[in-house]
């Protein structure tokens, strides 16, 4: 056994938002895993997301469950500035898109249907297309729902949609709302309220982390129609914040943090995800997502519930450890950057080089490869289970993965950002309304 590291300070209190994905946070508090690495950690949900960020740059929390878009957006200075980095990333996939039973049954004819009967997966944004241009006809706007403006959420809805020839709105310099020439009005709605934001018809769909999906089909207001698993095969969802000045004055504590975390993530997948059971009962729990045993197990067991009824195995719809799912590649944060920039977040053409750098000064494989060495040693974790000659980069993500079939290389974002039909290319910016 190693000897347990120097930590600077013991006593830690992290934030997270009550979602199926701050799973790690939680299995390595109930595991001991936290402990184990001699810190003694309290665990708080947030209210909202720009809530928890604010509170990790004030240092009221330590660290945080945080949207992969966050620490990104707040280190270049779009919303709030301030230098967050990020040693570990926490899941992969685990979102979905979800349309009222009045959008789905107007969507139904336009979706072809396999031998059973059932519709055939994925659904592509092209069915939705003619149910917008129904609703522009008859003078209603069409209005969705996704978590924050940098959030996953926000660029997979856009990602679908656009790749449907729906255009999801552009964000200006002065008009933040991202709604300009939008052909769908995205805005902000908080995960636990989506079910209700859309049973109430202020909202005509949403796209959202689980449990929020298959609450829809349980309460029968909704029908999930594409996953994000779907839409880009394995794409990166949210990651451990810190601000880089805890970092700095504790490398010590935040090794031991990346070290607990990277085990409560293996004891998620291991097995052919033989723990999930125990995770979902954990998650149930009020102080975590307090959503019923049921509605969290539909997806985090590994299969997912469409229309009610059509229930379909998802092995990786959410992956802890898998594929490194833990390893903060730089390629990652680079998708996230082409997307703040493709619709207008990033106001200005950037060179390669720029996300090249921004990536590097936020994503730090350096501090999780130093803690897997570690774990490795101890004999918690087995050498296949990490990309240790990595360069941060993941091969290019072939065009079979991802809806549009238009592959991404992150080492050449611009043109990647040429390649896509809809959103800002290289000389671009928007103006006025």
């Amino acid at each position: 056994m190693a000897e347990m590291l120097d930590v600077e300070k013991d006593e830690l209190k992290l934030g997270f938002i009550k979602l199926t994905d701050m799973a790690p946070l939680a299995v390595a508090y109930e595991l001991g895993y936290f402990e184990e690495e001699g810190l003694f950690v309290t665990l708080e949900p947030q209210a909202n997301w720009k809530v928890l960020l604010d509170r990790v740059i004030t240092g009221e929390l330590d660290g945080a469950h945080m949207l992969a878009g966050q620490p990104l957006a707040a280190t270049i200075g779009y919303g709030t500035k301030a230098h967050i980095v990020t040693p570990f990333s926490m899941d992969l996939n685990g979102n979905g898109i979800t349309v009222s039973n009045e959008v789905w049954d107007m969507m139904k004819p336009h979706i072809p249907s396999g031998p059973d009967g059932k519709p055939v997966h994925p659904i592509k944004a092209d069915a939705l297309k003619p149910v917008i241009e129904h609703f522009k006809a008859e003078g209603k706007p069409f209005n969705m729902g996704m978590v924050f403006p940098v959030s996953t959420h926000n660029y997979e809805l856009r990602y679908w949609l656009a790749a449907g020839g729906i255009h999801p709105g552009f964000y200006g310099e002065t008009d933040v709302s991202g709604q300009l020439q939008a052909d769908a009005l995205l805005s902000v709605t908080p995960p636990p309220q989506m079910p209700s934001t859309l049973e109430a018809g202020t909202i005509n769909g949403y796209c959202v982390g689980e449990p929020w999906n298959q609450q829809a089909v349980f309460k029968g207001i909704g029908v999930p129609v594409v996953t994000d698993y779907e839409i880009w095969k394995n794409n990166p969802e949210k990651v451990f914040g810190l601000s880089k000045a805890f970092v700095d004055a504790n490398p010590n504590t935040t090794l031991a943090l990346t070290k607990a975390l990277i085990r409560a993530a293996k004891w998620l997948d291991e097995n052919n995800n033989a723990n999930r059971a125990e995770a979902v009962e954990i998650l149930s729990r009020s102080e975590y997502v307090g959503a019923d045993y049921e509605v969290i197990a539909n997806s985090m067991t590994g299969t997912f519930e469409y229309e009610k009824g059509d229930q379909r195995a998802v092995p990786d719809f959410n992956v802890f450890y898998r594929y490194y799912a833990t390893y903060p590649y730089y390629s990652d944060a680079v998708w996230y950057l082409t997307q703040m920039r493709r619709w207008g977040q990033i106001a200005q053409f950037k060179p390669d080089s720029w996300y090249d750098e921004t990536a590097r000064s936020v994503y730090r494989p350096d501090i999780y490869i130093k803690a897997a060495g570690m774990l490795l040693e101890e004999g918690h974790v087995a050498e296949e289970e990490f990309p240790w000659g990595s360069d941060g980069y993941k091969a290019p993500t072939p065009a079979a993965d991802i809806i549009d079939g238009v592959p991404y290389d992150g080492k050449t974002p611009n043109a990647y950002l040429e390649s896509l039909s809809i959103g800002l290319k290289s000389g671009e910016v928007v103006s006025g309304s």
